[in-house]
């Protein structure tokens, strides 16, 4: 019985140790520390508030075309187009300011930003001689896996976090029934799409001893999975065969799943099927991981 605590014991020491060895190498190098935080900045001052397309349809910016009249307008008529103009934003958006939209779309994009990377460590260790030694271990090789997928989960976390707060003080607006609680359902469903994002990216490089795999394969799918998305625009608007795409996508359903909590009026329905569907993906591509870690990692 003790030697079965033992071993418990010892899997989740080993756990934690590797986990930690990943984290160091992340928040005891300050240049890479400083730039996952001057990243989310950059993105949020500049690309949110370039991109103001709210103001498109804003009467009182000047910026839609003046209006053929053959009579001044009422007072009440002229509420009554702005506020028409108003609403197409809160119709494509969902809200009445894109940068909030926009800003929500950056938590999936920093989840994916982190977690792409996420095989290059497998790389790197085998490269340097350090997944010889840990594969000498009595450390199953599913922990090694999941201790670079748990590192890179508890980055996106921390980055997205840190999103949040710089999108507060650019001006999110946050929904009528929104609630300070719904930001650990923002945290929850983060922890499986790092999960499930993590264990793809290293299942793909998981055999390669060349740096070069892993970034072709970030410059292949990077790009698509973000777009094929509603992060940054709504895919009801998107073309018919794109909309197949984004509705199969993982990061369409946990970016809805944070505009619920955040900036929408939260339909519950609607939010359990995104944590459902986020949930099941993050199962299928762990499991797919550690099956792969047992067949395929070798030294």
């Amino acid at each position: 019985m003790s030697e079965t605590n033992g071993n418990s014991k010892s899997k989740l020491h080993g756990l934690w140790a590797l986990t930690n060895r990943e984290l160091k190498k992340w928040y005891k190098a300050p240049v890479i520390f400083l730039l996952s935080i001057i990243q989310p900045i950059l993105w949020m001052g500049l690309l949110g508030k370039a991109m103001n397309i709210g103001a498109l349809f804003d009467p009182q910016s000047g910026s839609l075309p003046p209006l053929i009249l053959t009579q001044p307008l009422t007072d009440i008529q002229a509420y009554q187009i702005g506020q028409y103009f108003s609403g197409i934003t809160k119709f494509a958006f969902g809200s009445g300011d894109y940068f909030s939209y926009m800003a929500v779309g950056m938590i999936a994009f920093t989840a994916l930003f982190t977690t792409m990377f996420s095989g290059m460590s497998v790389v790197w260790d085998r490269r340097l001689g350090f997944l010889n030694k840990a594969l000498s271990t009595p450390v199953s090789r599913a922990v090694i896996i999941f201790s670079k997928v748990l590192s890179a989960t508890l980055r996106s976390m921390f980055q997205a976090g840190l999103i949040i707060l710089i999108a507060v003080a650019f001006g999110l607006q946050f929904g009528a029934g929104f609630n300070p609680l719904y930001v650990l359902g923002v945290f929850a469903i983060m922890f499986l799409i790092c999960v499930g994002l993590s264990s793809i990216f290293i299942a793909i490089t998981i055999r390669s001893t060349r740096i070069e795999t892993p970034m072709a394969v970030v410059s292949l799918i990077n790009l698509p999975l973000m777009f094929a998305s509603n992060a940054f625009f709504p895919t009801k608007f998107m073309p018919e065969w794109l909309q197949i795409i984004a509705n199969v996508n993982p990061l369409t359903y946990t970016t809805d799943a944070v505009r619920q909590l955040l900036i929408f009026s939260t339909d519950w329905t609607q939010l359990a099927l995104d944590f459902a569907y986020v949930g099941v993906f993050a199962v299928i591509a762990a499991a797919i991981g550690i099956v792969l870690s047992w067949r395929f990692l070798s030294k």
